[in-house]
């Protein structure tokens, strides 16, 4: 069945329309909650309340289209609340897998320096070189501009290559 036509059915009530939606999306956001949490008790406790949020409000899905990039706005929601809590920064592993080897010992500096960024910053980052958004996705789930993105982008990674040294030392800029 289509994404799009699940979507109207479980806007329209119909749970095992929901659950098929959340059976299709639950390795994409347990692995984006992983990477965000960084561990597997906290990342499935996200899904849970993902789960449970996206549920409760399932009505409000404007655009079926967009389901997914609602899904992933409910979802980081859910970790800059968590964030809150905790009042520390969380910083995914998998990023060191865009430097390369030679920054793989200086992981700690690394996180140190991302950790630095602003929470938006972070944000994009993370969700264009780990998860692979697309620009356009990811204005949407930050519900900002296209251009704003762009900027967010370009700026964290010349803060990340002043902070670190040389110039284009993170070879992905």
């Amino acid at each position: 069945m289509e994404l799009q036509e699940l979507v109207v059915r479980a806007k329209k009530g119909d749970e095992a329309a929901f659950y098929e939606l959340m059976q299709l999306h639950k390795i994409r956001l347990y692995r984006i909650a992983l990477s965000y949490l960084r561990n597997s008790d906290d990342a499935v406790e996200a899904l849970q309340e993902v789960t449970y949020r996206a549920f409760r409000s399932i009505r409000k899905v404007k655009e079926p289209q967009y389901f997914t990039t609602w899904l992933t706005r409910i979802l980081l929601n859910y970790y800059n609340d968590e964030l809150k809590k905790r009042k520390r920064v969380l910083v995914s592993d998998d990023f060191i897998s865009l430097m390369g080897a030679e920054h793989q010992s200086n992981w700690l500096e690394v996180e140190e320096v991302i950790g630095k960024l602003e929470p938006k910053i972070r944000q994009v980052i993370e969700l264009k070189y780990v998860h692979d958004f697309k620009i356009k996705e990811i204005a949407d789930i930050l519900e900002c501009p296209e251009g704003t993105v762009k900027t967010w982008l370009n700026k964290g990674l010349k803060d990340l290559r002043g902070q670190l040294g040389e110039k284009g030392e993170l070879g992905y800029a």
